[in-house]
């Protein structure tokens, strides 16, 4: 997808729609909602102001966007490792392994933008703010998805209570995201192995 900067008298200069949302991404995740100014968007698209308007609304309306996107992005790179697993118990280890390795080098200090956003919750407006809850809640509703399932194929133990389960998966990879800013405190795969157990037992 793409889209025409004005350039004064000259031709207009195309520019890549999603390739601009990216860049601002970055901004929002390294920064936050409320810190990112327009100038720093403004300089990280490389477009003016006029134009980012144009193309994509004003600042909470350009975070919608990128909000989008990068739930469509995370969702789809989880979705292309959960497509092998064989049970419940190895979609929740999939799932693990997968903030786990978010939290890796650069990406891991440029944080998440669902755990960030949540954080500023209090200054979105409300249209964001029920974005980012919904957001959460999906999450939360995946993972009782895949404890259910693996109380059902036999790979998690039906003891388990699910709701106390998700509930303990979703602070544990929110945390993950939180902790992987820092190096000393980013998090490896030693925590899945323990949280595996958990579901086992």
């Amino acid at each position: 997808m793409s889209d025409q900067e004005n350039m004064g008298r000259g031709r207009p200069r195309q520019f890549n729609i999603d390739d601009a949302l990216d860049q601002a991404m970055q901004v929002f995740r390294s920064q936050g909602y409320h810190s990112t100014s327009m100038s720093e968007l403004c300089q990280a698209m490389d477009l003016t102001v006029g134009s980012i308007y144009k193309a994509f609304g004003d600042k909470p309306t350009l975070f919608a966007q990128v909000f989008g996107r990068y739930l469509s992005l995370r969702n789809q790179a989880l979705n292309a490792r959960l497509k092998d697993s064989e049970n419940g118990f190895q979609k929740i280890q999939i799932l693990l392994q997968f903030y786990i390795d978010s939290v890796q080098d650069i990406e891991g200090k440029r944080g998440c933008l669902v755990v960030g956003s949540a954080i500023e919750i209090e200054v979105l407006n409300q249209q964001l703010a029920q974005a980012v809850e919904l957001a959460l809640n999906k999450n939360l509703s995946n993972i009782k998805q895949f404890i259910e399932e693996g109380k059902q194929d036999g790979s998690i133990g039906k003891q388990l209570n699910t709701d106390t389960a998700a509930s303990l998966l979703l602070c544990l990879v929110l945390g993950i995201r939180v902790a992987g800013k820092i190096s000393s405190t980013s998090p490896n795969d030693s925590i899945i192995s323990l949280m595996m157990g958990i579901l086992k037992n």
